[in-house]
Protein backbone atom coordinates (compact mmCIF):
# COMPACT_ATOMS: atom_id res chain seq x y z
CA UNK A 1 0.00 0.00 0.00
CA UNK A 2 2.88 2.36 0.79
CA UNK A 3 4.42 1.55 -2.58
CA UNK A 4 1.18 2.39 -4.33
CA UNK A 5 1.01 5.68 -2.47
CA UNK A 6 4.55 6.46 -3.50
CA UNK A 7 3.70 5.81 -7.14
CA UNK A 8 0.74 8.16 -6.94
CA UNK A 9 3.10 10.89 -5.79
CA UNK A 10 5.34 10.61 -8.87
CA UNK A 11 3.19 11.85 -11.77
CA UNK A 12 4.64 12.12 -15.26
CA UNK A 13 3.61 15.78 -15.58
CA UNK A 14 4.63 18.53 -13.17
CA UNK A 15 1.47 19.57 -11.40
CA UNK A 16 2.22 23.28 -11.58
CA UNK A 17 2.03 22.97 -15.36
CA UNK A 18 -1.30 21.16 -15.09
CA UNK A 19 -2.59 24.16 -13.12
CA UNK A 20 -0.99 26.48 -15.66
CA UNK A 21 -2.48 24.85 -18.75
CA UNK A 22 -5.97 24.42 -17.28
CA UNK A 23 -5.73 28.02 -16.07
CA UNK A 24 -4.87 28.91 -19.66
CA UNK A 25 -7.99 27.13 -20.90
CA UNK A 26 -10.07 28.76 -18.15
CA UNK A 27 -9.06 32.17 -19.41
CA UNK A 28 -9.53 31.11 -23.03
CA UNK A 29 -13.06 29.93 -22.27
CA UNK A 30 -13.78 33.10 -20.33
CA UNK A 31 -12.75 35.35 -23.20
CA UNK A 32 -14.55 33.22 -25.76
CA UNK A 33 -17.78 33.51 -23.79
CA UNK A 34 -17.48 37.21 -23.02
CA UNK A 35 -16.53 38.40 -26.52
CA UNK A 36 -18.20 35.98 -28.96
CA UNK A 37 -21.17 38.36 -28.91
CA UNK A 38 -18.99 41.09 -30.46
CA UNK A 39 -18.99 39.28 -33.80
CA UNK A 40 -22.35 37.56 -33.43
CA UNK A 41 -24.17 40.85 -32.89
CA UNK A 42 -23.12 42.04 -36.35
CA UNK A 43 -25.34 39.27 -37.77
CA UNK A 44 -28.02 39.34 -35.08
CA UNK A 45 -28.96 42.93 -35.88
CA UNK A 46 -30.69 43.99 -39.11
CA UNK A 47 -29.48 47.38 -40.31
CA UNK A 48 -32.44 48.90 -42.09
CA UNK A 49 -31.52 52.54 -42.19
CA UNK A 50 -28.58 54.84 -41.66
CA UNK A 51 -28.53 58.63 -41.94
CA UNK A 52 -27.98 59.28 -45.66
CA UNK A 53 -26.97 62.91 -45.23
CA UNK A 54 -24.10 62.05 -42.90
CA UNK A 55 -22.64 58.92 -44.44
CA UNK A 56 -19.98 58.67 -47.14
CA UNK A 57 -21.13 55.77 -49.27
CA UNK A 58 -17.93 55.86 -51.32
CA UNK A 59 -15.52 55.43 -48.38
CA UNK A 60 -15.24 51.67 -48.91
CA UNK A 61 -17.09 49.35 -51.32
CA UNK A 62 -20.07 47.42 -49.96
CA UNK A 63 -20.30 43.65 -50.09
CA UNK A 64 -22.90 41.70 -51.96
CA UNK A 65 -25.20 41.31 -48.92
CA UNK A 66 -25.81 45.08 -48.72
CA UNK A 67 -28.26 47.04 -50.84
CA UNK A 68 -27.89 50.82 -51.18
CA UNK A 69 -30.90 52.73 -52.48
CA UNK A 70 -30.74 55.94 -54.50
CA UNK A 71 -31.42 58.14 -51.45
CA UNK A 72 -28.53 56.60 -49.51
CA UNK A 73 -30.57 54.31 -47.26
CA UNK A 74 -28.70 51.12 -46.43
CA UNK A 75 -30.37 47.73 -46.03
CA UNK A 76 -28.79 44.45 -44.98
CA UNK A 77 -30.77 41.25 -45.34
CA UNK A 78 -29.40 39.38 -42.34
CA UNK A 79 -30.40 39.92 -38.71
CA UNK A 80 -33.58 39.44 -36.70
CA UNK A 81 -33.23 42.23 -34.11
CA UNK A 82 -33.67 45.96 -34.68
CA UNK A 83 -31.26 47.64 -32.26
CA UNK A 84 -29.57 50.97 -32.93
CA UNK A 85 -25.86 51.57 -32.28
CA UNK A 86 -26.45 52.96 -28.80
CA UNK A 87 -28.51 49.93 -27.76
CA UNK A 88 -25.84 47.60 -29.13
CA UNK A 89 -23.26 49.53 -27.10
CA UNK A 90 -25.30 49.00 -23.93
CA UNK A 91 -25.62 45.28 -24.66
CA UNK A 92 -21.88 44.90 -25.25
CA UNK A 93 -20.98 46.90 -22.15
CA UNK A 94 -23.44 45.19 -19.78
CA UNK A 95 -21.04 42.28 -19.24
CA UNK A 96 -18.63 44.67 -17.57
CA UNK A 97 -21.25 45.99 -15.16
CA UNK A 98 -21.35 42.60 -13.47
CA UNK A 99 -17.64 42.01 -14.01
CA UNK A 100 -16.68 45.18 -12.13
CA UNK A 101 -19.12 44.54 -9.29
CA UNK A 102 -17.73 41.05 -8.65
CA UNK A 103 -14.01 41.82 -8.82
CA UNK A 104 -13.29 42.53 -5.14
CA UNK A 105 -15.76 39.94 -3.78
CA UNK A 106 -14.28 37.45 -6.25
CA UNK A 107 -10.76 38.13 -4.99
CA UNK A 108 -11.83 37.76 -1.37
CA UNK A 109 -13.66 34.51 -2.17
CA UNK A 110 -10.56 33.16 -3.93
CA UNK A 111 -8.36 33.94 -0.93
CA UNK A 112 -10.93 32.48 1.48
CA UNK A 113 -12.02 29.32 -0.34
CA UNK A 114 -9.20 28.84 -2.83
CA UNK A 115 -8.73 29.78 -6.46
CA UNK A 116 -10.10 26.48 -7.73
CA UNK A 117 -13.51 26.87 -6.09
CA UNK A 118 -14.03 30.57 -6.82
CA UNK A 119 -12.98 30.28 -10.45
CA UNK A 120 -14.78 27.01 -11.09
CA UNK A 121 -18.14 28.18 -9.75
CA UNK A 122 -17.91 31.52 -11.51
CA UNK A 123 -17.10 29.96 -14.87
CA UNK A 124 -20.00 27.52 -14.49
CA UNK A 125 -22.35 30.51 -14.13
CA UNK A 126 -20.75 32.11 -17.19
CA UNK A 127 -21.11 28.91 -19.22
CA UNK A 128 -24.80 28.48 -18.38
CA UNK A 129 -25.44 32.12 -19.29
CA UNK A 130 -23.72 31.57 -22.63
CA UNK A 131 -25.92 28.57 -23.41
CA UNK A 132 -29.03 30.59 -22.52
CA UNK A 133 -28.17 33.58 -24.75
CA UNK A 134 -30.25 32.69 -27.86
CA UNK A 135 -33.36 31.90 -25.82
CA UNK A 136 -33.09 35.01 -23.66
CA UNK A 137 -32.39 37.30 -26.63
CA UNK A 138 -35.48 36.08 -28.48
CA UNK A 139 -37.80 36.06 -25.47
CA UNK A 140 -36.47 39.05 -23.55
CA UNK A 141 -35.12 41.27 -26.30
CA UNK A 142 -32.43 43.83 -25.58
CA UNK A 143 -33.38 44.20 -21.90
CA UNK A 144 -33.27 40.45 -21.30
CA UNK A 145 -29.91 40.16 -23.03
CA UNK A 146 -28.49 43.05 -20.99
CA UNK A 147 -29.54 41.32 -17.76
CA UNK A 148 -28.10 37.99 -18.91
CA UNK A 149 -24.79 39.59 -19.88
CA UNK A 150 -24.68 41.26 -16.47
CA UNK A 151 -25.02 37.81 -14.86
CA UNK A 152 -22.31 36.44 -17.15
CA UNK A 153 -20.08 39.28 -15.96
CA UNK A 154 -20.77 38.40 -12.33
CA UNK A 155 -19.66 34.84 -13.06
CA UNK A 156 -16.39 35.95 -14.62
CA UNK A 157 -15.57 38.49 -11.91
CA UNK A 158 -13.45 36.01 -9.90
CA UNK A 159 -11.52 34.85 -12.99
CA UNK A 160 -8.37 36.98 -12.81
CA UNK A 161 -8.23 37.25 -8.99
CA UNK A 162 -8.52 33.46 -8.71
CA UNK A 163 -5.78 32.87 -11.26
CA UNK A 164 -3.49 35.24 -9.38
CA UNK A 165 -4.17 33.42 -6.12
CA UNK A 166 -3.42 30.10 -7.82
CA UNK A 167 -0.19 31.43 -9.31
CA UNK A 168 0.84 32.86 -5.94
CA UNK A 169 0.63 29.32 -4.54
CA UNK A 170 1.96 27.40 -7.54
CA UNK A 171 4.44 29.60 -9.45
CA UNK A 172 8.11 29.62 -8.32
CA UNK A 173 9.47 33.17 -8.40
CA UNK A 174 11.79 32.71 -11.37
CA UNK A 175 9.07 30.91 -13.37
CA UNK A 176 6.46 33.57 -12.72
CA UNK A 177 6.90 35.36 -16.04
CA UNK A 178 6.88 32.09 -17.99
CA UNK A 179 3.98 30.45 -16.17
CA UNK A 180 2.08 33.73 -16.07
CA UNK A 181 2.60 34.11 -19.82
CA UNK A 182 1.18 30.63 -20.39
CA UNK A 183 -1.88 31.26 -18.23
CA UNK A 184 -2.69 34.82 -19.24
CA UNK A 185 -2.04 34.19 -22.93
CA UNK A 186 -5.27 32.21 -22.75
CA UNK A 187 -7.03 35.54 -23.19
CA UNK A 188 -5.49 36.05 -26.62
CA UNK A 189 -6.20 32.48 -27.69
CA UNK A 190 -9.76 32.86 -26.45
CA UNK A 191 -10.22 36.02 -28.47
CA UNK A 192 -8.68 34.38 -31.52
CA UNK A 193 -10.90 31.30 -31.28
CA UNK A 194 -13.94 33.43 -30.53
CA UNK A 195 -13.53 35.59 -33.61
CA UNK A 196 -12.28 32.97 -36.08
CA UNK A 197 -14.70 30.19 -35.14
CA UNK A 198 -17.66 32.53 -34.74
CA UNK A 199 -17.33 33.61 -38.36
CA UNK A 200 -17.46 30.02 -39.60
CA UNK A 201 -20.18 28.99 -37.15
CA UNK A 202 -22.40 31.89 -38.19
CA UNK A 203 -21.82 31.15 -41.88
CA UNK A 204 -22.87 27.51 -41.57
CA UNK A 205 -25.07 27.31 -38.48
CA UNK A 206 -26.42 30.79 -37.85
CA UNK A 207 -25.60 33.08 -34.94
CA UNK A 208 -27.19 30.79 -32.33
CA UNK A 209 -24.63 28.06 -33.03
CA UNK A 210 -21.91 30.33 -31.61
CA UNK A 211 -23.38 30.29 -28.11
CA UNK A 212 -24.29 26.60 -28.09
CA UNK A 213 -20.85 25.51 -29.31
CA UNK A 214 -18.90 27.66 -26.87
CA UNK A 215 -21.28 26.83 -24.03
CA UNK A 216 -20.69 23.09 -24.36
CA UNK A 217 -16.95 23.74 -24.67
CA UNK A 218 -17.16 25.47 -21.30
CA UNK A 219 -18.90 22.47 -19.74
CA UNK A 220 -16.14 20.15 -20.97
CA UNK A 221 -13.50 22.40 -19.40
CA UNK A 222 -15.41 22.45 -16.10
CA UNK A 223 -15.11 18.67 -15.78
CA UNK A 224 -11.32 18.80 -16.24
CA UNK A 225 -11.03 21.68 -13.77
CA UNK A 226 -12.95 19.81 -11.09
CA UNK A 227 -10.83 16.66 -11.20
CA UNK A 228 -7.32 17.87 -12.05
CA UNK A 229 -6.80 21.25 -10.34
CA UNK A 230 -6.13 21.96 -6.66
CA UNK A 231 -5.88 25.32 -4.92
CA UNK A 232 -2.50 24.64 -3.31
CA UNK A 233 0.33 22.11 -3.72
CA UNK A 234 -0.45 20.67 -0.28
CA UNK A 235 -3.99 19.79 -1.37
CA UNK A 236 -2.85 17.91 -4.47
CA UNK A 237 -2.77 14.15 -3.70
CA UNK A 238 -0.55 13.16 -6.64
CA UNK A 239 2.14 15.86 -6.64
CA UNK A 240 5.66 14.54 -6.05
CA UNK A 241 7.35 15.42 -2.78
CA UNK A 242 10.23 16.98 -4.70
CA UNK A 243 7.99 19.31 -6.67
CA UNK A 244 5.96 20.21 -3.60
CA UNK A 245 9.06 21.17 -1.61
CA UNK A 246 10.48 23.11 -4.54
CA UNK A 247 7.29 25.15 -4.89
CA UNK A 248 6.92 25.75 -1.15
CA UNK A 249 10.51 27.00 -0.95
CA UNK A 250 10.41 29.25 -4.01
CA UNK A 251 6.84 30.43 -4.59
CA UNK A 252 5.95 33.83 -3.28
CA UNK A 253 3.03 32.43 -1.32
CA UNK A 254 3.80 29.20 0.53
CA UNK A 255 2.05 29.79 3.82
CA UNK A 256 -0.87 27.54 4.44
CA UNK A 257 -2.23 29.29 7.53
CA UNK A 258 -4.96 31.92 7.39
CA UNK A 259 -3.72 35.35 6.39
CA UNK A 260 -4.08 38.29 8.76
CA UNK A 261 -6.84 40.79 7.93
CA UNK A 262 -6.33 42.55 4.62
CA UNK A 263 -4.37 45.82 5.18
CA UNK A 264 -6.85 47.95 3.28
CA UNK A 265 -5.43 51.32 4.35
CA UNK A 266 -1.94 50.40 3.18
CA UNK A 267 -3.24 48.90 -0.04
CA UNK A 268 -5.47 51.82 -0.97
CA UNK A 269 -2.72 54.36 -0.27
CA UNK A 270 -0.02 52.44 -2.15
CA UNK A 271 1.43 54.64 -4.90
CA UNK A 272 2.82 51.69 -6.95
CA UNK A 273 -0.59 50.03 -6.83
CA UNK A 274 -2.30 53.13 -8.19
CA UNK A 275 0.34 53.34 -10.88
CA UNK A 276 -0.60 49.78 -11.83
CA UNK A 277 -4.32 50.59 -11.74
CA UNK A 278 -3.88 53.59 -14.05
CA UNK A 279 -1.85 51.46 -16.47
CA UNK A 280 -4.56 48.79 -16.38
CA UNK A 281 -7.21 51.39 -17.22
CA UNK A 282 -5.23 52.41 -20.29
CA UNK A 283 -4.56 48.84 -21.34
CA UNK A 284 -8.21 47.86 -20.95
CA UNK A 285 -9.38 50.94 -22.84
CA UNK A 286 -7.28 50.03 -25.85
CA UNK A 287 -7.99 46.31 -25.62
CA UNK A 288 -11.74 46.56 -25.12
CA UNK A 289 -12.09 49.15 -27.88
CA UNK A 290 -10.62 46.59 -30.27
CA UNK A 291 -12.18 43.42 -28.83
CA UNK A 292 -15.75 44.67 -28.58
CA UNK A 293 -15.84 46.91 -31.62
CA UNK A 294 -13.25 45.81 -34.21
CA UNK A 295 -15.77 43.34 -35.75
CA UNK A 296 -18.25 46.22 -36.14
CA UNK A 297 -15.57 48.38 -37.79
CA UNK A 298 -14.64 45.57 -40.15
CA UNK A 299 -18.32 45.05 -41.02
CA UNK A 300 -19.74 48.56 -41.19
CA UNK A 301 -16.71 50.51 -42.49
CA UNK A 302 -14.47 48.00 -44.27
CA UNK A 303 -17.42 45.82 -45.38
CA UNK A 304 -15.78 42.44 -44.91
CA UNK A 305 -17.92 39.32 -45.18
CA UNK A 306 -18.70 37.54 -41.92
CA UNK A 307 -16.09 34.83 -42.53
CA UNK A 308 -13.42 37.37 -43.47
CA UNK A 309 -14.46 39.49 -40.52
CA UNK A 310 -13.95 36.62 -38.11
CA UNK A 311 -10.55 35.65 -39.47
CA UNK A 312 -9.19 39.19 -39.68
CA UNK A 313 -10.57 40.12 -36.26
CA UNK A 314 -8.79 37.05 -34.87
CA UNK A 315 -5.38 37.92 -36.36
CA UNK A 316 -4.42 40.54 -33.74
CA UNK A 317 -4.94 38.02 -30.94
CA UNK A 318 -2.83 35.36 -32.61
CA UNK A 319 -0.02 37.90 -32.87
CA UNK A 320 -0.62 38.97 -29.27
CA UNK A 321 -0.42 35.38 -28.04
CA UNK A 322 2.83 34.68 -29.88
CA UNK A 323 4.44 37.85 -28.55
CA UNK A 324 3.14 37.14 -25.03
CA UNK A 325 4.90 33.77 -24.97
CA UNK A 326 8.12 35.21 -26.41
CA UNK A 327 8.13 38.16 -24.05
CA UNK A 328 7.46 35.85 -21.09
CA UNK A 329 10.70 33.98 -21.77
CA UNK A 330 12.59 37.23 -22.30
CA UNK A 331 11.32 38.67 -19.02
CA UNK A 332 12.35 35.55 -17.07
CA UNK A 333 15.80 35.71 -18.70
CA UNK A 334 16.20 39.40 -17.85
CA UNK A 335 15.00 39.06 -14.25
CA UNK A 336 16.70 35.69 -13.61
CA UNK A 337 20.09 35.00 -15.26
CA UNK A 338 20.74 38.64 -16.21
CA UNK A 339 19.64 39.98 -12.82
CA UNK A 340 18.07 43.14 -14.24
CA UNK A 341 15.93 45.11 -11.80
CA UNK A 342 12.34 43.83 -11.84
CA UNK A 343 10.86 47.33 -11.79
CA UNK A 344 12.84 48.34 -14.88
CA UNK A 345 11.79 45.20 -16.75
CA UNK A 346 8.11 45.65 -15.88
CA UNK A 347 8.15 49.29 -17.03
CA UNK A 348 9.91 48.41 -20.28
CA UNK A 349 7.39 45.75 -21.25
CA UNK A 350 4.36 47.76 -20.13
CA UNK A 351 5.61 50.56 -22.39
CA UNK A 352 5.92 48.17 -25.34
CA UNK A 353 2.39 46.93 -24.61
CA UNK A 354 1.03 50.49 -24.63
CA UNK A 355 2.97 52.34 -27.33
CA UNK A 356 2.94 49.47 -29.85
CA UNK A 357 -0.87 49.24 -30.03
CA UNK A 358 -1.16 53.03 -30.08
CA UNK A 359 0.98 53.23 -33.23
CA UNK A 360 -0.77 50.24 -34.85
CA UNK A 361 -4.29 51.53 -34.19
CA UNK A 362 -3.45 54.98 -35.50
CA UNK A 363 -1.80 53.59 -38.64
CA UNK A 364 -4.80 51.34 -39.35
CA UNK A 365 -7.23 54.24 -38.97
CA UNK A 366 -5.36 56.19 -41.66
CA UNK A 367 -4.93 53.24 -44.04
CA UNK A 368 -8.28 54.04 -45.62
CA UNK A 369 -9.92 51.20 -47.52
CA UNK A 370 -6.74 49.23 -48.08
CA UNK A 371 -7.89 46.03 -46.43
CA UNK A 372 -4.45 44.45 -46.36
CA UNK A 373 -2.84 47.43 -44.65
CA UNK A 374 -5.67 47.73 -42.14
CA UNK A 375 -5.37 44.06 -41.20
CA UNK A 376 -1.56 44.20 -40.95
CA UNK A 377 -1.47 47.36 -38.83
CA UNK A 378 -4.11 46.08 -36.41
CA UNK A 379 -2.35 42.71 -36.09
CA UNK A 380 1.12 44.19 -35.60
CA UNK A 381 0.02 46.86 -33.14
CA UNK A 382 -2.14 44.58 -31.03
CA UNK A 383 0.50 41.86 -31.23
CA UNK A 384 2.89 44.09 -29.30
CA UNK A 385 0.22 44.40 -26.62
CA UNK A 386 1.15 40.82 -25.72
CA UNK A 387 4.02 42.29 -23.70
CA UNK A 388 1.48 43.18 -21.01
CA UNK A 389 1.17 39.52 -20.00
CA UNK A 390 4.59 39.11 -18.29
CA UNK A 391 4.50 42.69 -17.01
CA UNK A 392 1.14 44.25 -16.19
CA UNK A 393 -0.66 40.98 -15.50
CA UNK A 394 1.91 39.67 -13.01
CA UNK A 395 2.73 43.00 -11.36
CA UNK A 396 0.21 42.38 -8.57
CA UNK A 397 2.24 39.29 -7.64
CA UNK A 398 5.36 41.48 -7.48
CA UNK A 399 3.76 43.99 -5.14
CA UNK A 400 2.13 41.51 -2.77
CA UNK A 401 2.22 37.72 -3.22
CA UNK A 402 0.11 37.29 -0.07
CA UNK A 403 -2.72 39.56 -1.21
CA UNK A 404 -2.42 39.03 -4.96
CA UNK A 405 -6.10 38.10 -5.29
CA UNK A 406 -7.28 41.27 -3.59
CA UNK A 407 -4.88 43.44 -5.58
CA UNK A 408 -5.85 41.85 -8.87
CA UNK A 409 -9.50 42.35 -7.99
CA UNK A 410 -8.92 46.06 -7.43
CA UNK A 411 -6.77 46.43 -10.52
CA UNK A 412 -9.07 44.38 -12.73
CA UNK A 413 -12.25 45.88 -11.32
CA UNK A 414 -11.26 49.51 -11.75
CA UNK A 415 -9.60 48.80 -15.09
CA UNK A 416 -12.71 47.04 -16.36
CA UNK A 417 -14.66 50.28 -16.05
CA UNK A 418 -13.11 50.92 -19.45
CA UNK A 419 -15.16 47.97 -20.69
CA UNK A 420 -18.31 49.71 -19.51
CA UNK A 421 -17.45 53.01 -21.14
CA UNK A 422 -15.87 52.05 -24.46
CA UNK A 423 -18.70 50.07 -26.15
CA UNK A 424 -21.29 52.68 -25.20
CA UNK A 425 -18.99 55.55 -26.21
CA UNK A 426 -18.34 53.90 -29.57
CA UNK A 427 -22.09 53.57 -30.11
CA UNK A 428 -22.59 57.26 -29.34
CA UNK A 429 -19.64 58.45 -31.45
CA UNK A 430 -20.39 56.25 -34.49
CA UNK A 431 -24.15 56.55 -35.16
CA UNK A 432 -23.48 56.46 -38.92
CA UNK A 433 -20.43 54.16 -38.84
CA UNK A 434 -18.33 56.44 -41.03
CA UNK A 435 -14.56 56.24 -41.21
CA UNK A 436 -14.17 59.73 -39.73
CA UNK A 437 -16.36 58.81 -36.75
CA UNK A 438 -14.26 55.72 -36.11
CA UNK A 439 -11.02 57.68 -36.48
CA UNK A 440 -12.06 59.80 -33.48
CA UNK A 441 -12.66 56.59 -31.50
CA UNK A 442 -9.16 55.37 -32.33
CA UNK A 443 -7.54 58.71 -31.47
CA UNK A 444 -9.16 58.61 -28.03
CA UNK A 445 -7.77 55.09 -27.49
CA UNK A 446 -4.28 56.24 -28.49
CA UNK A 447 -4.35 59.20 -26.10
CA UNK A 448 -5.50 57.01 -23.22
CA UNK A 449 -2.84 54.35 -23.92
CA UNK A 450 0.04 56.84 -24.05
CA UNK A 451 -0.98 58.97 -21.06
CA UNK A 452 -1.60 56.05 -18.72
CA UNK A 453 1.71 54.49 -19.69
CA UNK A 454 3.51 57.67 -18.64
CA UNK A 455 1.86 57.42 -15.22
CA UNK A 456 3.09 53.84 -14.81
CA UNK A 457 6.63 54.79 -15.81
CA UNK A 458 6.69 57.39 -13.03
CA UNK A 459 4.88 55.52 -10.24
CA UNK A 460 5.04 51.79 -11.07
CA UNK A 461 7.17 49.26 -9.18
CA UNK A 462 8.19 45.62 -9.36
CA UNK A 463 9.21 45.28 -5.70
CA UNK A 464 7.36 43.59 -2.83
CA UNK A 465 5.64 46.25 -0.74
CA UNK A 466 6.19 46.47 3.06
CA UNK A 467 2.53 45.81 3.85
CA UNK A 468 2.70 42.38 2.17
CA UNK A 469 3.98 40.89 5.45
CA UNK A 470 1.53 41.51 8.27
CA UNK A 471 1.94 40.31 11.89
CA UNK A 472 1.15 36.59 12.02
CA UNK A 473 -1.10 34.86 14.55
CA UNK A 474 0.79 33.04 17.32
CA UNK A 475 -0.19 29.63 15.99
CA UNK A 476 1.60 30.41 12.72
CA UNK A 477 5.05 30.85 14.30
CA UNK A 478 5.88 27.21 13.94
CA UNK A 479 4.95 27.24 10.28
CA UNK A 480 7.06 30.32 9.57
CA UNK A 481 10.07 28.88 11.39
CA UNK A 482 9.85 25.73 9.34
CA UNK A 483 9.81 27.81 6.18
CA UNK A 484 13.04 29.55 7.15
CA UNK A 485 14.87 26.26 7.47
CA UNK A 486 15.41 25.75 3.77
CA UNK A 487 18.35 25.20 1.52
CA UNK A 488 18.79 26.55 -1.98
CA UNK A 489 16.17 24.69 -4.04
CA UNK A 490 17.01 22.82 -7.21
CA UNK A 491 14.61 23.62 -10.08
CA UNK A 492 12.56 20.61 -11.18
Amino acid sequence: MDGAAAERHEPCVRQRYVVGFLGFFALANGYIQRFCLSLAITEMVATHKLHPTKIDLHACPFDESTVVTTNGTVHRASGEFVWDEETQGLILSSFFWGYVVMQVPGGLLAEKFGGKVALGFGMLVSTLATLATPLVARMGGAIGLIVLRFILGLGQGPLYPSLNVLLAHWAPTHERGRLGAIVFAGAQIGNMISMAMSGFLISYGGWTSVFYTFGFLGLAWAVLWKYFVYSTPSQNPIISDAEKQYILQTAGRSKEEDLPPTPWRSILTSVPLWGLIIAQIGHDWGLFTIITDLPKYMKSVMHFSITQNGLLSAAPYLAMWVFAIISGWIVDWMVGPKGINTTLVRKLFVSIASLGPAVGILAASYAGCDKVQVAVFFAAGMGLMGAFVPSLKVNALDLSPNYAGTLMALVGGIGAISGILTPYLVGVLTPNSTMLEWRLVFWIAVIVLVSTNLVYIVFGSGQVQPWNEQPQPENSTKTKDSEKNTSTPTPI
